[in-house]
């Protein structure tokens, strides 16, 4: 994995950009040369009239494919899945494109070239996906690693390390007991104990160690062994960071106050607040122009299913555990929760009107929120804002759940595109371990990665309600 501004990338994923990067440049321009005959031209002088348009192009085409997931870590997808992702991904790079040359003329280059260069890309794209996913040289992209631990979080790592969807940057050789742990892996795997770190390393030609125990203290523990790893190059990494580098979340079962405190991240600097600030007040203007045409239609619908009121105003809790009224289309029937008593959402909710489970679905009754970001309550990009009865009673169930209240909460978040709607204490642990990942790295970066998800989150209706 590598770290660009706190944020993990995995290194098939910068390969495969880097791939279909050069890739489209040569359907580019070999969509010029069938098209326009210019294959007697010099490759120089097509070169530099073409080449912005085919930067913009290029652009547009990755930037949809990541919206659509095809860059994330269940990727290695089958054939009819990876061409369910990438035609939708190229349809709405071509509709984008269009935009761009009403908008942009000099960057025109016409829909017949255009159409072209997408059939082109669709075909060596799905060819190079095929191939690349089944490449065996690929594996030494692999970290070979050696857990020191064989208690529940071992065995939880090895669950997720055969899988390679889901933790396919390591590859574990083996794991190593300590203590007097119950050993909650199989006995294949469990390599002696006798034997040095140093020696293990080196004979099972490892690249890291991982400590998958929490039980650090006493003199059992190899710290000189470790500390002579680390010297020959051996990269050590605790079981939080691992969690964090792979899975993009703080674990609960693997986190203490001492990591968080020593740790990196959580930089809450005026630099940072003041770009953040700016940035939402730029993207979400932005937004607001786009999407007033699909405001201003739900409008009319909600009105002519259900009447009044238009908006539903919660009250929801903020940076610093301080309230404020959300502002949301109403997708629910007047009447709901006559009782007072706040209740989780639930799959197919009855109280959900027509056009609401349409807006729902698709984040539209969400968008008003744009002036909660304006006002300066809300960021675009953070994490979910909720209600104080739930806020009260999870902070006394969860520990550390007060921590996501340390930032502005968001329109959308970490959390919103990688796990689903919340329906119990269960799915709001699960959410906060993302919450904490974000609150921890968040940067302009991320938060850039986080709405090109939206987009996808949005088109493919993962997560609605």
């Amino acid at each position: 994995m590598i770290r660009v501004y706190n944020h993990y990338i995995s290194k098939f994923t910068i390969l495969l950009i880097s791939i279909e990067i050069c890739l489209l440049m040569i359907v580019f321009f070999l969509g010029i040369g069938v098209r326009f005959h210019y294959l007697e031209i010099s490759f120089i002088d097509l070169l530099l009239s073409y080449l912005p348009g085919a930067i913009v192009f290029i652009f547009v085409m990755i930037t949809c494919m990541a919206a659509m997931g095809m860059y994330q870590q269940d990727s290695r997808l089958d054939i009819e899945s990876t061409l369910l992702r990438l035609m939708p991904s190229l349809a709405m790079g071509f509709a984008i494109m269009t935009l761009i040359f009403y908008l942009f003329p000099e960057l025109y280059l016409g829909r017949g070239l255009l159409a072209i260069v997408i059939l082109l890309a669709l075909l060596l794209i799905l060819i190079t996906r095929m191939i690349f996913f089944r490449w065996p040289n690929l594996e030494v992209l692999r970290s070979r690693a050696l857990v020191l631990g064989t208690g529940s979080v071992a065995g939880e790592l090895l669950s997720l390390a055969e899988d390679n969807s889901i933790l396919r940057n390591i590859d574990i050789v083996g794991f190593v007991p300590f203590y007097e742990e119950d050993r909650h892996v199989p006995a294949s795997v469990v390599l002696s104990k006798h034997s040095s770190l140093p020696y293990l390393v080196n004979q099972y030609d490892v690249s890291e160690i991982i400590i998958a125990t929490q039980e650090r203290r006493g003199g059992g523990f190899p710290i000189q062994e470790l500390l002579e790893c680390k010297m020959h190059g051996i990269e050590v990494t605790d079981i939080a960071t691992l969690f964090e580098r792979e899975r993009g979340q703080i674990r609960m079962d693997s986190l203490y106050p001492s990591w968080l405190v020593f740790g990196g991240g959580f930089d809450q600097s005026f630099f940072r607040a003041t770009i953040k600030r700016i940035f939402d007040l730029l993207a979400s203007l932005l937004l607001l122009i786009v999407t007033l045409p699909v405001m201003l239609l739900t409008v009319i619908l909600i009105l002519m299913e259900d009447g009044r009121p238009v908006f539903y105003r919660q009250e929801k809790v903020g940076k610093g555990g301080k309230t404020f009224l959300v502002i949301k289309f109403r997708s629910m029937q007047s009447d709901v929760e006559k009782s007072g008593q706040p209740q989780w959402a639930v799959t197919d909710d009855l109280r959900v009107t027509k056009i609401g489970q349409i807006i729902r679905k698709l984040r539209i009754d969400e968008l008003p929120q744009i002036i909660n970001v304006l006002k300066g309550e809300m960021s675009l990009v953070g994490p979910r804002p909720e209600r104080p009865y739930f806020v009260d009673m999870l902070i006394g169930e969860v520990p550390y759940y007060n921590v996501r209240h340390s930032i502005k909460p968001g329109m959308t978040g970490w959390a919103q595109v990688r796990y689903p709607y919340a329906f119990s204490v269960e799915d709001a642990i699960e959410k906060l371990q993302y919450d904490l990942y974000y609150v921890k790295n968040h940067s302009l970066f991320l938060d850039l990665i986080i709405l090109i998800n939206t987009v996808g989150v949005v088109l493919l209706g993962k997560g609605g309600r």
